[in-house]
Parts: C-alpha cells; sequence; structure tokens
C-alpha cells in the first residue's frame, strides 16, 4: 500500500524537530542517530532516506528555525508571517526572542544562541544554515529600520545584541542576572530600531 501524499516531507519535519530538540538539549557531539530516530519514533534505517549524513540533518535543525513560526505555534501568538508591518514584525521579534517563554524551554531556544560553539566546530553546511539564520533575522531588524543611512550597521549590532544577551542569560544560574541581562538587551534592541 502507498504513503499517501506528503508522507515523506512529514517524516522529514518529524526527523528534524526531533534533532532540534536534541541538539538543543545534548549539542551536536552528544546527540546520536538513533537518539534523534528515536525520539521521532522511527529506527535508524529511516534516516538515510531522508538525510546523507549528521551534519546535513544538523544544517537542517538550525535552518528549521529560520522563522518565528515555530515559535508562535508553541507560545500560541500571532505568526510573523501574518504580521505585515516591519517595525511590529521586528518589535515581535525581539519580545519573543527576549522572553522567559522561550529562555525557559530548551526545545525552542534558538540555535544562535543555543548552539555557537557547536556550529563553530561543526562542517560547512551547519555553519552555511547557521549564516543563513544570523542574515534573516538581521534582514528583518534592516526591513523595520527603513531608508536610515545605518540600517545594515544596527540590524546586525541588533543581532549581536539578541543573541549576546540569550547566551550570557542561558549560561548564568543567578535568576536576577538573567532578568537584568535580557531586560537590559530588550531596552536597548528596542532604542536602536527606534520602537
Amino acid at each position: 500500500m502507498p504513503y499517501p501524499a506528503g508522507h515523506k516531507e512529514r517524516v522529514r519535519e518529524r526527523i528534524v524537530d526531533s534533532a532540534r530538540r536534541l541538539f538543543n538539549r545534548h549539542g551536536f557531539e552528544q546527540t546520536s542517530i538513533d537518539q534523534i530516530m528515536s525520539e521521532a519514533g522511527l529506527t535508524r534505517g529511516g534516516f538515510y532516506h531522508h538525510f546523507k549524513s549528521k551534519d546535513e540533518l544538523y544544517a537542517a535543525a538550525v535552518r528549521s528555525i529560520r522563522s518565528c513560526s515555530l515559535f508562535a505555534k508553541e507560545l500560541a501568538i500571532t505568526p510573523p508571517d501574518v504580521i505585515e508591518n516591519p517595525r511590529s514584525l521586528a518589535r515581535m521579534l525581539v519580545d519573543l526572542y527576549l522572553s522567559d517563554a522561550v529562555l525557559e524551554n530548551e526545545d525552542l531556544q534558538c540555535p544562535l544562541y543555543a548552539l555557537p560553539s557547536d556550529v563553530a566546530r561543526a562542517g560547512l553546511k551547519p555553519r552555511k544554515a547557521y549564516t543563513e539564520l544570523v542574515r534573516g533575522m538581521a534582514q528583518v531588524y534592516r526591513a523595520a529600520l527603513g531608508k536610515k543611512p545605518d540600517a545594515e550597521q544596527r540590524a546586525n549590532a541588533i543581532v549581536s545584541l539578541c543573541v549576546g544577551g540569550m547566551v550570557l542569560a542561558r549560561t548564568t544560574h543567578d535568576p536576577a542576572l538573567r532578568k537584568s541581562l535580557r531586560a537590559a538587551t530588550h531596552r536597548q534592541a528596542l532604542e536602536m530600531l527606534g520602537a
């Protein structure tokens, strides 16, 4: 009996989702293909029908968070593709990115701050996917900044600020400091956006 239309895409999506969560929790080196496939409810044998290597899956997992739609679905907020105003979208991204809900849910954490050391040591495919993610996030901010002469520089600074703020908040054990770091980052990011 043949599989229904879209079956292969849905299975691939399950594998990528499983990988993203496990990579966030344990890192690239400590996560095996067997663990990923088991978490997805599949056997290892099916892995190679979708991916040539763990590096290729890692790149797909990094790319999977390219839009905030994952966050929107998980946190029951307005999906980003529904927000037409670039400034509103940029504001929503800053608010969401630095939120308690995202910081506390390891499965939702963005690879930009959850996996930077792993990606730096990974192969070319994961690094390219990570680069696309950085550029995509900066593009949201550039669009919100309109024709400001320093829009490119500001957008890159906002990305750096948000990612750096979350890296520090994620790695400190002091709840007050975690909150303070994110609040300061949030305030500065919105100021740079002019929001």
